[in-house]
């Protein structure tokens, strides 16, 4: 056996195992976003359900409901570039502080609660404004896709 057919069997072994690899990977990041999505669209359809058995949508539940349209538009972005847009992840803890804000709002409940709150969000708020500064003037190169 020469040395150059132990080094052209090592280089089949590499693409073989980058080709396995890949393919798992991919197989997991792909039924780890159906997971994830059929499990917002699970949540929000049963959200949904139980404001129409209530009989109406309180303000907490409607934006119970952004809360779901966002994260399921995160999946969606991820699903077609594969980047995770970190935006979505800090409107969702906006919405998030905001519906707290009010169910607190309407409990009466005047405290440093909703003043710790309300500078989160003004924090997040600044952290988007960074972020989207950031990428508008420092754009992210993107790899050429090899398929």
């Amino acid at each position: 056996m020469s040395l150059e057919s132990v080094k052209a069997a090592n280089r089949r072994m590499h693409a073989l195992a980058d080709a396995v690899g890949t393919l798992l990977v991919d197989g997991f990041h792909y039924l780890a976003l159906f997971a994830i999505g059929a499990a917002v669209v699970w949540s929000a359809a049963v959200a949904f359900a139980g404001m129409w058995t209530k009989g109406h949508a309180s303000i907490d539940d409607i934006l119970l409901l952004f809360i779901y349209l966002e994260l399921g538009a995160m999946v969606g972005i991820y699903f077609k570039t594969n980047h995770m847009p970190v935006r979505y992840l800090i409107y969702v803890a906006i919405t998030a502080l905001t519906r707290l804000l009010i169910s607190e709002q309407v409990h009466h409940s005047a405290d440093r609660m909703i003043v710790i709150a309300s500078g989160s969000i003004l924090v997040l708020a600044l952290a988007s404004l960074v972020i989207r500064y950031g990428s508008s003037r420092f754009p992210s190169k993107r790899a050429e896709d090899p398929a």
